[in-house]
């Protein structure tokens, strides 16, 4: 059978969930337009994406962190 024969696969859009055509044919895969893409590319930017992180343990500081002496440097 010949690539153009095949069906192209579909999967939901991660930005609205249409279904969106993830082939070549497709310039925004895996989103279903340039508008998803760029809302997606926004949220990005903005710092929208976070993983969650808990509370450092007491005692395990980076150097300088919370310290009231300043770092030495070249005076």
């Amino acid at each position: 059978m010949s690539a153009a024969g095949r069906l192209a696969r579909q999967v939901a859009c991660p930005g609205c969930g249409a279904p969106a055509e993830y082939s070549t044919a497709n310039p925004w895969r895996p989103f279903c337009s340039e508008r998803c893409r760029l809302v997606d590319l926004g949220a990005w930017a903005s710092e929208a994406y976070r993983i969650p992180v808990k509370g450092e343990p007491e005692g395990e500081r980076l150097p300088g962190e919370g310290d009231d002496e300043s770092p030495a440097g070249p005076q």
